[in-house]
């Protein structure tokens, strides 16, 4: 992918295809919500392939009682002593819902046995547990989309010096970024045997070259939508309603209530 020539979009077209996009986006989510469908989209990658950015995206527009994020933290003692997809099935959709996951139960397929958070033995029942795990989700009617964000070293190792230089997005460079920049051949070859054994039909991995971040989005994006046989959904005619005549109501003096001084006034 390194030698890979792209071409890199202007703003202009990139933020009018994303809004065309999230337009589309919002069909998709009343289509889920009027079919009472489940959906469910994993994204997984390197550190700083542009995950965050691309969920960002997506969830812009959307209502966050259908459309939800699960970004779960470090599992708990309890919760290192239950099956492992235990935790992970708490946060799976209800009918009419979407759920994005901001890294997944693929935790132990990567950063869990490449940084020797788990055992062999842990790292191979998954491998083989993770395909019957997913066959039931699909089985069950839930629509399941799997992304895999590729980027480069080089790219990866630039975004990371991006994020020490800048104040605002330091906090997204963790010990973990740092380590995967020395275990790159090591991820690589986790990556290799996760995607050999739970690249299946029913719930195939799509690979995203994300050394573009806008090209990365939008590819994405389009491909999710062309993968789910949504349509449009006619919302109902609202009316707004006229305003009642006064019945005399008068407003508290401002001296009564503290209001939160005009900052905007001193720029």
């Amino acid at each position: 992918m390194a030698d890979k020539k792209t071409v890199k979009l202007s703003r202009a077209v990139y933020e009018s295809e994303l809004l065309r996009l999230q337009t589309e986006l919002v069909k998709l989510q009343e289509w889920v919500r009027a079919q009472e469908a489940r959906l469910v989209v994993v994204f997984e990658g390197r550190d700083a392939a542009g995950k965050g950015g691309t969920i960002k995206r997506i969830s812009e527009h959307l209502n966050p009682r259908v459309a939800r994020i699960a970004a779960l933290p470090k599992p708990t003692e309890r919760q290192r002593g239950q099956w492992y997809f235990q935790r992970y099935v708490e946060h799976l959709p209800a009918a009419g819902e979407i759920v994005l996951f901001d890294r997944s139960w693929y935790n132990r397929a990567g950063v869990e046995h490449v940084m020797g958070f788990c055992t062999e033995q842990e790292h191979r029942l998954f491998l083989r547990q993770c395909p019957i795990f997913e066959r039931m989700l699909v089985e069950d009617g839930i629509l399941l989309r799997k992304y895999w964000f590729s980027v480069s070293d080089t790219e990866q190792q630039a975004r990371f010096r991006r994020r020490l230089e800048d104040p605002l997005r330091r906090w997204k460079l963790s010990p973990m970024d740092l380590e995967s920049l020395t275990r790159w051949e090591a991820y690589s070859r986790a990556k290799d045997t996760m995607l050999v054994h739970t690249d299946i039909a029913e719930a195939p991995w799509y690979v995203v070259e994300s050394d573009d971040k806008r090209s990365a989005r939008l590819n994405m994006i389009a491909h999710l939508l062309s993968t789910l046989p949504y349509q449009e959904v006619v919302p109902p005619v609202i009316e707004l309603p006229e305003r009642p005549p006064s019945t005399g109501y008068q407003r508290p003096s401002r001296d009564l209530q503290t209001y939160v001084p005009d900052h905007a006034a001193g720029l």
